[in-house]
């Protein structure tokens, strides 16, 4: 998660979508009043001004610090209520806030085979097993259901939205993210989910499914 006080913008980073290439190359312009977290691969300034300033601390916030003896931070997968909460209502509604989401079944296959070791159970049972908060992205662009960013950004077309994005804030250097960067291709994930896989990411992205007019794919896009 990034908020750009220079540039006037906010990127939530959500799961599966490229997110730790793009705070690193947005790290890169940040100065050291920004929030920068979670940078990948210590290539870009990780955990740059990331501590909570202790007046928009919230009840919690100060148990922690109490029991603890710990400050609270700003997280790299950071809900858009936590961030409003914590940078206040002016820099929220005054700066572009964006994100990135995935096609929610691609985004499915492409988590289990990141995770997937020796012995993993099937794709069906890992997803079966896993958190709603780790197959979804919605709840961190969202607030109380409603789209909480200015613009959602299509992993299927990451390059010239990403490039869009550049030109619309006007940044100094071309918002391009590394040829390494992790982007996986999209798959022909009809037959790694199966019907039990396919169902229970229906049941747990059907709030993005709906809202972006996600649809499942049997084919890979150049088999139509």
């Amino acid at each position: 998660m990034i908020v750009s006080h220079r540039h006037r913008f906010i990127f939530v980073t959500t799961r599966k979508t490229a997110g730790s290439a793009i705070e690193t190359a947005l790290a890169h312009i940040c100065s050291a009043d920004d929030i920068v977290t979670g940078a990948a691969n210590g290539t870009a300034q990780a955990g740059l001004n990331d501590a909570v300033a202790i007046a928009r601390y919230r009840p919690f916030d100060w148990l922690r610090l109490m029991a603890l003896g710990k400050r609270a931070r700003f997280d790299k997968h950071m809900p858009a209520a936590d961030i409003l909460d914590l940078v206040g209502a002016d820099v929220w509604n005054g700066y572009f806030k964006f994100c990135v989401e995935r096609d929610p079944w691609d985004k499915a296959v492409a988590l289990y085979r990141s995770r997937m070791k020796r012995g993993s159970p099937p794709i069906a049972q890992f997803l079966r097993d896993a958190k709603p908060a780790t197959l979804s992205n919605f709840d961190l662009y969202t607030i109380d259901g409603t789209l909480a960013v200015d613009r959602v950004v299509r992993y299927e077309h990451l390059d010239a939205e990403l490039d869009s994005i550049g030109h619309l804030l006007d940044l100094p250097i071309e918002l391009r993210l590394p040829a390494d960067a992790a982007r996986a291709p999209i798959v022909r994930y009809a037959d790694a989910l199966g019907p039990d896989g396919r169902a229970i990411v229906d049941t747990v992205c059907r709030r993005e499914i709906e809202m972006f007019g996600y649809a499942f794919r049997e084919t890979e896009p150049d088999d139509r």
